[in-house]
Formats: structure tokens, C-alpha cells, sequence
């Protein structure tokens, strides 16, 4: 399932957590799996940055970390108390609206790059809750130009910064373990190769098909959160 997750996400710039956290919740509990989720989507984006270095859009990484380390802790110190359930599902119903709002908006407007500084502090706030957030950063990474690898691997060294930031403040809470440490590194060959190969396959995907299947994505996820909460 790492594997799986971390091609997905390599293709898509999101969805691995999606895909994964089920799967760990069903092992480990929720309160464990999302310490766990956050160590493997650490390596995998990490393995993502590296296979996309050359298109990474610096500027973008600058003003999202500015909003996005500082939420990041608040959003890890608040998590061992937070009502998980409302905040799934209203990400849920956020990302369908997203989609549907691209769609029937005439002329979506482009994202300014300071407005990276909101985008980071909101979606940290609530990876730090919720374990990923990938799915609501997407289009506004779609509406400042962003595409293929320029976007993998922009979004990809910006969800680096949150999720160190978020381990920090999981360990600070007393809610990351050396269990989550290690069965999140053990992922970590998995994550590896699936970054691997979807960045063969992403190289190879026309501009208009890879937005189609990040939108599919979105809605999927969408759906997937408003079940799972």
C-alpha cells in the first residue's frame, strides 16, 4: 500500500495519505497512524523534491513556509485534542466545492505567490489535525501555473517544511513514539521506488490529461473524506 500510495502521489502531487491512512488506522488507531503517515509522507516527498529538483519553484516554498511552520505547530500541539470527525468531513465537502468551482467559474483567477503565506498556514493547520491535506493545496498550486513536475515538486519540498514541522510539535505533545518512528521509516523503501516510478510515468503524461486526473483525484478524495469522517 506504501508503494501504491507514494506512486499515486508522485503522479498527482497527493491522494498517498489518502490512500494510506485507512490502512494504518485499521493497524495502529488514529491517534498512532497519522504520527506514522507523517514519517512515511516525510520520506516520500522527500524522494519526490529530489527526483523533481530542477523545476522546484522557490519563491512558491519561501511565502508557504512563512504562514505554514508556525500553523504547523499550532495545528500538532492541538492534535491529541482536536474532534477529527467535523474537521474530515468539512474537508470533504471543501474539496468537491474546489472542483466543481474550477469548473464553473469563467475565468478562475491565478494565484498571487503571497497568497502561498494563507495557502501554508491553513493547510498546515489542518495536515497537523487531520494527517494530510494534499487534496487542498492542489489547485492553487494549479492556479499560480504550476504543472507536472514544476508542480511535484514545488508542493512536494513545501509539504517537506510542514511535515518536519508537524514532528516537532507531535514529539513536543508527547504523541510521537519510537514505535511511529519506526514503522514509519520501515515504509520508507516503498515510498522510494514508488516515487520512483511516478515520476517516469508523469514525464510522460500530457499537460491537459495529468489536470484531469489531479480533478478526478480531488473529487475521489473528497468523497473519500466525507465517508471516512
Amino acid at each position: 500500500m506504501a508503494f501504491l500510495a507514494a506512486t499515486l502521489a508522485a503522479v498527482t502531487g497527493f491522494g498517498g495519505a489518502a490512500l494510506l491512512l485507512p490502512v494504518l488506522v485499521v493497524a495502529y488507531g488514529v491517534r498512532e497512524a497519522i504520527p506514522i503517515l507523517t514519517v512515511a509522507q516525510l520520506v516520500g516527498n522527500g524522494s519526490r523534491v529530489w527526483f523533481n529538483r530542477r523545476a522546484i519553484d522557490f519563491p512558491v516554498v519561501k511565502w508557504f513556509a512563512l504562514g505554514g511552520v508556525p500553523a504547523a505547530l499550532l495545528g500538532g500541539f492541538l492534535f491529541a485534542v482536536a474532534p477529527l470527525r467535523t474537521l474530515t468531513r468539512g474537508l470533504g465537502a471543501f474539496l468537491i466545492l474546489l472542483v466543481l468551482w474550477r469548473h464553473l467559474s469563467r475565468r478562475p483567477p491565478r494565484m498571487p505567490l503571497r497568497g502561498f503565506a494563507v495557502l501554508g498556514a491553513c493547510s498546515s493547520f489542518l495536515s497537523a489535525l487531520l494527517g494530510s491535506v494534499g487534496p487542498l493545496m492542489a489547485p492553487f498550486f494549479l492556479a499560480y501555473g504550476l504543472v507536472k513536475a514544476a508542480y511535484i515538486g514545488t508542493e512536494a519540498l513545501t509539504t517537506v517544511i510542514m511535515h518536519l514541522t508537524k514532528l516537532i510539535a507531535y514529539q513536543q505533545a508527547s504523541v510521537l513514539s519510537v514505535h511511529a518512528l519506526v514503522a514509519g521509516a520501515a515504509l520508507t523503501p516503498a515510498m522510494i521506488v514508488g516515487s520512483y516510478v511516478g515520476k517516469r510515468i508523469v514525464d510522460r503524461l500530457p499537460e491537459g490529461v495529468f489536470i484531469v486526473i489531479i480533478e478526478l483525484t480531488l473529487l475521489a478524495a473528497g468523497v473519500l473524506f466525507l465517508w471516512r469522517g
